[in-house]
């Protein structure tokens, strides 16, 4: 159903990890870490700086891949990872874009469902990478039948 969009990426956004937007993360996941709100902390730590929680990331934004039209509603998420080279520092613009790696199809006791593999990358202004985030999204069978494609 999906697999001709495998390998297909979007086109890299700009983002800006704001000290507000990580303080309230920090405090909505209930993590309110003197390293991801405190000024002062952050600039005694051996970051010298305020970080983001491990997955911040999550609230960026990372584009769109036009052929790629999943519902707002319905989808499940199956499994997620994050893998990091370095901290997420508070202040930072970063550039974030993601692929879809795969699609597969398992039928269970609930009809069949779908499986989409996407890995979504933040890369520092040099284009080095600082973290990856690999996620599966189950397409259960209403959702499957309701996709454009």
């Amino acid at each position: 159903m999906l697999k001709g969009i495998i390998g297909k990426k979007s086109k890299k956004v700009k983002n800006t990890v704001e000290a507000g937007a990580v303080k309230n993360f920090a405090f909505s996941i209930g993590d309110p870490s003197p390293l991801y709100i405190d000024e002062v902390t952050g600039k005694k730590s051996r970051y010298k700086r305020r970080i983001a929680p491990p997955t911040f990331p999550f609230t960026l934004d990372y584009g769109v891949i036009p052929e790629l039209h999943l519902p707002t509603k319905g989808l499940i998420h199956g499994e997620q990872s994050f893998h990091y080279y370095r901290p997420l520092f508070v202040g930072e613009e970063i550039f974030c874009h993601f692929e879809i790696k795969d699609y597969y199809e398992k039928f269970g006791n609930n009809g069949s469902m779908g499986f989409l593999v996407t890995k979504r990358y933040g890369e520092d202004l040099n284009r080095d990478l600082i973290y990856t985030d690999e996620q599966i999204l189950i397409l259960n069978e209403v959702v499957r039948k309701g996709l454009i494609l």
